[in-house]
């Protein structure tokens, strides 16, 4: 599989990351010999990204992840975390967030510990924490950078003031964040922040939720623990102008002979060779779906009829049912 850099000439990783999420949190059908079996039909295809977090499951995310990797090389797994500024151990009580230094320590002893490794790759706060300043949370980071226990430092849900703050203080390698055909908002400021500075983009939701799939229905029913359910782009209204777009790009699928879901993610990577989209596969036939991206090639004709296929302003709903000015995203 091609590489891609993460930002100014960081480490190169697998094109494509596999996001691990929905095997422990999302969904709640995920199963768990499965989810260890796409963990390691990812490496067998030559993916090196895994993306977590230690609230993902209430940890449970980063103990399947230990599981998986058991027996891999360590340099064969780049592995970054999010942390929500609260412990996550069993028999510890949850707290607000708190991204103070001491708590960031805390909660980095408690995900190598979950892991299973000595040090992380890459390690970002999940959010803004608006009592305690970006360079503060930053500075707790770069010290872990300079003990050893995390290698790179990245950032997620953060608008163009924060990015500049934190990089101030010490290289930001990557801004994780949803860009999707359905979700092109940070095109106008922080994309282009993100290239002056040399900071990769790590796309998320590339598939919002499953919706550029092209496999779902207006009539699919969705399961009470399943969190789509709360998501603005699924209420009626907006789910049933969602997929009129997504049968329009059904029909450029079609024509090239590939899934929308192929379709979606190779627009992604025709961003840039700094855009390294996550998939959520959950499974190994998602995953292998997915990974048919990598074979398609968009003319800039293709280009044109996709941008024209998926009009921005037409998209109906947020990714999120709370807007993210609500996450002190600034």
């Amino acid at each position: 599989m091609k590489k891609r850099a993460i930002g100014h000439n960081g480490p190169l990783v697998s094109e494509i990351g596999l996001g691990c999420m929905g095997m422990s949190w999302l969904y709640g059908n995920a199963d768990r010999n499965e989810s260890i079996a796409t963990i390691h039909a990812a490496l067998d295809e030559g993916i090196t990204l895994f993306d977590t977090g230690d609230f993902y499951g209430d940890g449970h995310n980063e103990l399947l992840l230990r599981e998986a990797l058991q027996g891999i090389h360590r340099d064969n797994a780049f592995i970054s975390v999010k942390f929500d500024g609260k412990l996550h151990s069993q028999g510890k009580n949850h707290r607000d967030r708190d991204n103070q230094p001491h708590a960031i320590k805390n909660c980095l002893e408690d995900t190598l510990l979950r892991l299973g490794v000595e040090y992380i790759d890459l390690y970002q706060p999940a959010r803004l924490d608006p009592n305690e300043p970006i360079e503060e949370t930053v500075g707790a980071i770069a010290d872990m950078v300079k003990a050893g226990y995390v290698r790179y430092i990245g950032l997620s849900e953060v608008g163009v003031d924060t990015i500049r703050r934190a990089h101030a203080v010490h290289p930001i390698s990557w801004l994780q964040i949803e860009y999707s055909l359905f979700n092109r908002g940070i095109e106008t400021n922080i994309l282009p922040t993100l290239r002056e500075l040399g900071i990769s983009l790590s796309a998320y939701g590339v598939l919002s939720r499953g919706l550029l799939s092209g496999t779902w229905s207006k009539d699919r029913v969705l399961g009470s623990d399943d969190k789509r359910g709360n998501a603005p782009r699924f209420t009626s209204e907006n789910l049933e102008k969602n997929l009129a777009i997504v049968e329009s790009l059904r029909e450029i699928a079609k024509e090239k002979q590939v899934t929308v879901a192929q379709l979606a993610i190779a627009w992604v990577l025709s961003r840039g060779e700094d855009v390294i989209p996550l998939v959520g596969a959950r499974k190994r036939s998602q995953l292998q779906d997915s990974l048919g991206a990598l074979d398609l090639n968009l003319s800039s004709d293709d280009l044109l009829r996709i941008n024209e296929a998926v009009p921005p302003e037409l998209v109906a709903g947020e990714y999120y049912p709370i807007p993210r000015e609500k996450w002190f995203f600034n």
